[in-house]
C-alpha cells in the first residue's frame, strides 16, 4: 500500500451513501486524490451492507474496483440512534455523495435541503438517472440510457443495438459528480457556502454521443452505426491474419500510407494513381480492403506489430480484459497496484489514469470490510464503547 504524500484533497472528509458503480466512482476519485471517504453501509431489517458486495457475474468486480481507499461504517438508519449517529458524522463532513432513487434520501431526512441547515458549507453530490425534468421519475440503468441515448445504436450493427462493453455512463457519471464536487469546493473557498451538485446517467450518455449529433448538424446526414460507418480514414480496421489472430491497424495520412507500403513492399499500391490521397483510398475501400486483407493474412500479428511499431504506425492487439494484468506497459508504469479483497484474497487493481507530479495516486488501503471503521469513527464522534456495540451490532468488523 502506498502512503499519502501531499495529495490535493488530504484533510477533506466525504460521507457517501452509495452502491453499484456511479456513486462509488465519485467517492473513489476523491479518495484516490487524498480525501477521507466514509462509506455509510446499511444494516438491520434484512440488510447487511452494500448489496454490491454480494453481486455475481458481471457485477462481481464492482465493489473491489470502486471502493478502495475508503472507510466503512455500518449503521441502521431506520432507528433514531443510527440516524443521530449519521447526522453527527455529516456535521463533520465537507462533501456528502449519494446515488439512490429519487426520494430515498428525503425519506431519511438526508436530502440537501435538510442537511444544509445542519452544515451550510456542505457540498452535496446527487447522482441520478436523469437531471430534473420530464424523465426524472424514471428508473435508469447504464444499459437503459445507452439504448435511449443513441450509444447502443452507434455501437451495434444496423438494426442490432448493442451496449458498450463496460459501465461507461456509470463510471463517467461518477467522474462528472467528482468534477462537480471539485468545482463546488473551489467556489466555497470564495463564498464560504456549499451547494448541491447533480450528475446523471442520461445526460452523461448524451454528452458521449454529442459528436454524432454535431456530425448531423454539420453535414445534414445521420451518423451511421460504427460497424457500418464510412470511415474518415481508408485503413482503420481489424484484420484477421496468420494463425487466426486478429490485429487492429490504422493508416490515417498520406505520409503513413507511403511508409506502410514501403515497409511491406507494396510498391504497386504506393504508385497506384487511384490511391494517392486519403479520400481516394476511402472511395476505393470496396476493392482495396479485400486486397490488403489477403496480403496481410500472410503475416503473424507479432510480425505486423513489429513493423508498425518500428515505423510509428498505429496498431493494437485484440486484448481480453484479464490479459491486461500482465501488460508490460501498465506494470512498468505503475498502472496497477496490489489490494486485499474483503474476503482476504490478494489481487491487483487499476489506478486512476493520471499522474500528479509524475506519480500515480495509489492505494492507501484496500476495499473495506463491512463496518471495518465503525468503532474508530463512532469513538471520534464521542460514543462510548457500549454505545458503539449497540449501534454497530454483529456487522462491525472485529
Amino acid at each position: 500500500m502506498s502512503k499519502a504524500s501531499n495529495l490535493p484533497y488530504e484533510g477533506l472528509r466525504v460521507v457517501e451513501f452509495t452502491h453499484m458503480v456511479m456513486g462509488p466512482t465519485c467517492g473513489m476519485v476523491l479518495a484516490d486524490l487524498g480525501a477521507e471517504v466514509i462509506k455509510v453501509e446499511p444494516i438491520g431489517h434484512g440488510r447487511n451492507g452494500d448489496a454490491t458486495r454480494q453481486l455475481l457475474g458481471s457485477g462481481a468486480g464492482f465493489f473491489p474496483m470502486f471502493n478502495r481507499n475508503k472507510k466503512s461504517i455500518a449503521l441502521d438508519l431506520q432507528t433514531p440512534e443510527g440516524k443521530e449517529a449519521v447526522l453527527r458524522l455529516i456535521a463533520t463532513a465537507d462533501v456528502v455523495s449519494e446515488n439512490f432513487k429519487p426520494g430515498t434520501m428525503t425519506k431519511l431526512g438526508l436530502d440537501y435541503d435538510s442537511l444544509k441547515a445542519l452544515n451550510p458549507r456542505l457540498v452535496y453530490v446527487s447522482h441520478k438517472g436523469f437531471l430534473p425534468g420530464p424523465y426524472e421519475h424514471r428508473t435508469a440503468l447504464d444499459e437503459v440510457v445507452q439504448m435511449m441515448g443513441g450509444l447502443a445504436y452507434m455501437t451495434g450493427r444496423p438494426g442490432d443495438p448493442l451496449r458498450a462493453g463496460t459501465s461507461v455512463n456509470d463510471i463517467m457519471g461518477g467522474m462528472f459528480g467528482a468534477i462537480g464536487a471539485m468545482a463546488a469546493l473551489a467556489q466555497r473557498e470564495k463564498t464560504g457556502k456549499g451547494q448541491e451538485v447533480q450528475s446523471a446517467l442520461y445526460e452523461n450518455n448524451v454528452f458521449l454521443v454529442a459528436q454524432h449529433m454535431m456530425q448531423f448538424a454539420v453535414t445534414g446526414k445521420p451518423a451511421a452505426p460504427m460497424p457500418a460507418r464510412i470511415s474518415a480514414w481508408a485503413i482503420y480496421d481489424v484484420f484477421k491474419v496468420k494463425d487466426e489472430e486478429q490485429i487492429f491497424l490504422a493508416v490515417v495520412s498520406n505520409t503513413a500510407w507511403a511508409i506502410y507500403c514501403e515497409a511491406f513492399g507494396f510498391d504497386d499500391l504506393k504508385n497506384d494513381v487511384r490511391l494517392q490521397s486519403n479520400n481516394d483510398r476511402v472511395k476505393a475501400r470496396d476493392w482495396m480492403m479485400p486486397l490488403l486483407r489477403e496480403r496481410m493474412a500472410k503475416f503473424t500479428a507479432s510480425e505486423i506489430s513489429a513493423v508498425f511499431e518500428k515505423n510509428a504506425l498505429p496498431f493494437a492487439p485484440i486484448t481480453r480484459p484479464q490479459d491486461l494484468f500482465n501488460d508490460p506497459h501498465l506494470n512498468a508504469t505503475g498502472g496497477v497496484a496490489d489490494i486485499d479483497l474483503p474476503d482476504g484474497k490478494q489481487t491487483r487493481t487499476v489506478l486512476l489514469p493520471l499522474t500528479l507530479d509524475g506519480h500515480r495516486p495509489g492505494v492507501r488501503f484496500s476495499p473495506p470490510k463491512l463496518g471495518e471503521h465503525s468503532a474508530e469513527l463512532l469513538s471520534e464522534l464521542g460514543y462510548t464503547q457500549s454505545q458503539i456495540r449497540a449501534l454497530s451490532g454483529f456487522s462491525m468488523a472485529e
